[in-house]
């Protein structure tokens, strides 16, 4: 080959290059039209004119498709149009799934519910072995003895529900072989071509489907995507809606259904529940004239639309009702009137009603974690009457699959009875409470504005940036919850001699505990009470699972057990509502007697009082926690600690004041300069410039960098931050920190700042030029040499690019192949050398 590629050969490979990228762009933006530009506005113009409710518009559909009007605003309509239809396909498939293999309710699998129910009843309950901690027992006739150790069993009220539950579950294994005769066709289609499905799987890849191997075979998935989109819009949106329009013009009531803002989604869902109402009246009667095949996909039918209304009922309609029953609650603490709240909601519905579900929601979220932290503490099957979320065996849709309505209606009734009244009890009465005794402490001050000379922007930097994160970060929080919690039910179990009932006897010797459990066993047996999970040997389990504990442990019954449980209700509201007095007013309070030394008389927004107030409180109780540990270790032993934590505290101050507080301020001032002020200030003005807030900006760029940098490649700055990070707080290296992070940034930093300052004020005006232009360089020097370096990157970027290029069109044409030689390092005991690898280039 020539010592130089000739001009023609890198022109030729040049040519080739760009129409290769040529053919791939054009590919990939047919794929990205295709996927973003056609399915979408698809969609939403057959949605459009789905529900515009006219002949004419479906006329002039081909028309409107090729529209472009609105182009930007349908398509992103359309996307949202086909994430819901794909989201309700790829719920179908897996509710099938969910049937297949959990097992169809038994009113669906058998043409005679009531004879065969009753026949396994009669066959079930001599072998109820696994299944038994489902088996409502029946009640001895003989009440057992007062101070005897008695069992517990979860949803003992509901004998007939749960005996309904164990035929569901007896009938998983056995209900393929009874619906055999009546429903083979159903089961064949239930089943059919699994082996073809997956090797069609294995074919179809991402790239394939999308387009993106080069191939156009994903035009065909475009047009199967469009057709789906169109029968699931037809059949899921379309159907129901005038459906339950219809139903509701004829019943009167479409002026208040306009009047909620919200009428399509309450017209839907009402044309849902007289579906659901119309397909098992359907399946009633199929089954009276024996259609067996109608039969199942009339019930199938109905258990999709009966998951669909719960899930609906379960997500959408029980946070909302807690969301707005928190609002209702809370009114006195902000000065506020439910006039104003239905202001708000006429002003902007759909915001109003999505913030109510988000509270909702949050609310939700934390009392089901309190009540699985509950569960670690309390023994296992004091909680019967709440489902274990813990549980391996718990499975929501199959619930809502086997379970009939009453049920689910049950539940959803106890439930807002319990989370309402737990809200009464911790924010309606407790408010009551500080207004009669405290006055002046409400309402909280929640203005969106506020007067006081520091930045509103600044102060939620702050507080999202440093405040919560610490509070958030610390593992210690739920551990001090987790022993507050258990220090209560001691102390409750103690006073109200419940301590066996509330957590047990695991606190004995392993002799009683074993004697126990042989007196427990002959209580049972004399009393015909099967229980599951009882023994040692089983409370060793559940404390070792930690939160998927067993649902049975026996305990010992007090006299007037009944009057016992009252008082220990009694005591637990008491105390929810002295712990909600303090959590109301003690970090409000501090965080503005704090407050009032910096900002004065000037009125701060409550969340920064109480997030300020909360961090000390943490910190001191923190602190005090800490002492309480190192005291029973001496008074030596306690100096030692407090010079070790004296000077790790100094170090920390620091690092703290190295890369919380100079690095931000300068990147703050740098990003002000380069970016902020060319752009908002014009040349005829000058720029003022706010430390706090660059300050404030500062530390979010800082943590967005370090956040790329630690996503990025590997490189100096990302070891040093993961280095610095493993260290952690205890083992803090302020040699290291300095010398490898706090310095070389620092110094990055000031000379970004300085170098362009002095060239625009030392050496511009050395060169005699007007004042006019000094401050134009002077105001432009920084975005200019931003724009220097950036344009330096790319240049090194194509540059290394081209010699890729190069290397690449060289091996195409002289490159004629390659060979691998072993490596063998010298030895030492021989004189002989191994020549160097080659590759044979011709």
């Amino acid at each position: 080959m020539p010592s130089r590629l000739p001009i023609q050969d890198i022109f030729a490979g040049l040519v080739t290059s760009i129409g290769t990228a040529i053919r791939y762009w054009f590919h990939y933006t047919l794929v990205a039209f295709a996927w973003l530009g056609v399915v979408p506005l698809t969609a939403c113009r057959i949605y459009k004119c789905l529900f515009t409710g006219s002949v004419s518009s479906l006329l002039t559909l081909p028309l409107d498709m090729l529209s472009t009007e609105n182009l930007l605003a349908d398509c992103l309509q359309g996307c949202f149009v086909v994430t819901c239809t794909l989201c309700a396909f790829i719920s179908l498939v897996w509710l099938r799934e969910q049937i297949v293999h959990g097992g169809a309710p038994i009113w669906l699998e058998h043409a005679a519910p009531p004879f065969n129910a009753a026949g396994h009843h009669q066959n079930e309950a001599p072998a109820g072995g696994n299944g038994a901690e489902n088996v409502a027992p029946e009640q001895p006739a003989n009440p057992p003895a007062e101070n005897a150790v008695v069992g517990e069993n979860p949803e003992a009220q509901d004998d007939q529900a749960e005996e309904e539950e164990e035929d569901n579950e007896e009938e998983d294994d056995a209900g393929v072989e009874d619906a055999a005769d009546a429903n083979n066709g159903a089961q064949d289609d239930m089943n059919w071509n699994a082996l073809e499905w997956d090797r069609a799987a294995e074919e179809l890849t991402w790239e394939r489907m999308l387009g993106l191997d080069g191939s156009l075979v994903f035009l065909e998935h475009v047009f199967w995507v469009v057709s789906l989109n169109t029968l699931f819009i037809l059949v899921f949106a379309f159907c129901p809606y005038h459906i339950g329009h219809f139903s509701l013009v004829g019943l009167g009531f479409e002026e208040h259904v306009q009047a909620s803002h919200f009428e399509g989604l309450i017209t839907t869902i009402v044309g849902y529940i007289l579906l659901a109402i119309t397909l098992i009246i359907c399946h009633g009667l199929a089954t009276l004239v024996k259609f067996h095949r109608s039969r199942r996909l009339l019930g199938v039918c109905y258990i999709v639309v009966k998951v669909s209304l719960l899930v609906v009922v379960e997500i959408g309609v029980f946070p909302l009702i807690c969301g707005w029953w928190l609002d209702i609650c809370s009114l006195e603490m902000f000065d506020a009137t439910l006039k104003d709240r239905e202001l708000s909601f006429q002003s902007a519905p759909g915001t109003t009603m999505f913030l109510h579900w988000l509270v909702g929601m949050v609310y939700v979220f934390y009392f089901a974690s309190f009540i699985l932290l509950l569960r670690e503490v309390l023994r296992p099957g004091v909680l019967w009457f709440l489902r274990n979320l813990n549980d391996p065996d718990f499975n929501p849709v199959q619930e809502m699959i086997h379970l009939p309505i009453y049920r689910h209606l049950r539940r959803f009734i106890l439930s807002v009875i319990v989370f309402g009244s737990i809200v009464l009890l911790m924010l309606w009465l407790p408010i009551r409470i500080i207004k009669s005794l405290l006055p002046n402490f409400l309402p909280y001050n929640v203005m969106l504005y506020s007067d006081a000379p520091v930045s509103e922007l600044s102060l939620e930097l702050l507080l999202l940036q440093v405040v919560l994160p610490a509070l958030l970060e610390q593992g210690h929080t739920r551990q001090w919850l987790k022993g507050l919690v258990r220090a209560w039910t001691v102390t409750a179990g103690y006073l109200l001699d419940l301590h066996s009932y509330l957590l047990g006897d695991q606190e004995e010797s392993e002799n009683s505990a074993n004697q126990q459990v042989n007196n427990n066993q002959h209580a049972r047996n004399n009393n015909a009470i099967p229980v599951v999970g009882e023994g040692l040997h089983a409370a060793h389990q559940a404390i070792l699972q930690q939160g998927g504990p067993v649902g049975f442990q026996p305990y010992r019954r007090p006299l007037n057990f009944p009057l016992r449980i009252f008082l220990l209700i009694v005591f637990m509201c008491i105390t929810l509502l002295i712990a909600s007095l303090i959590c109301l007013t003690l970090p409000v309070f501090a965080g503005r007697w704090l407050m009032s030394f910096w900002t004065g008389t000037a009125k701060i927004h409550e969340l920064y009082t109480a997030a300020c107030g909360l961090y000390v409180c943490w910190l001191t109780i923190r602190a005090v926690t800490v002492l309480v540990a190192w005291m029973p270790q001496g008074r030596r032993v306690i100096f030692q600690k407090v010079k070790e934590w004296s000077l790790m505290i100094m170090k920390t101050l620091i690092v703290a004041v190295l890369l919380a507080g100079v690095v931000p301020l300068l990147l703050g001032l740098l990003f002000e300069l380069v970016i902020v002020a060319p752009l908002r200030v014009p040349l005829d003005q000058t720029p003022l410039f706010y430390p706090w807030q660059d300050w404030a900006l500062g530390v979010l760029h800082a943590k967005i960098i370090a956040a790329i940098t630690l996503m990025g490649p590997q490189w100096w700055l990302k070891t040093v931050i993961e280095q610095v990070y493993a260290n952690g707080i205890r083992n803090i290296d302020l040699h290291y920190i300095i010398r490898k992070l706090a310095a070389p940034v620092i110094s990055v930093l000031l000379l970004s700042l300085c170098v362009p300052y002095v060239i625009a004020s030392g050496v511009v005006p050395l060169l005699g030029v007007t004042a006019e232009m000094q401050n134009l360089v002077h105001r432009r020097i920084y975005p200019f040499l931003l724009m220097v370096v950036v344009l330096m990157g790319i240049l090194s970027f194509q540059v290394r690019q081209f010699k890729r290029l190069y290397e690449h069109i060289k091996n195409d044409k002289y490159l004629v192949g390659q060979r691998l030689v072993n490596y063998e390092r010298k030895s030492g005991k021989q004189g002989t050398s191994v020549p160097p690898p080659q590759s044979s280039q011709e």
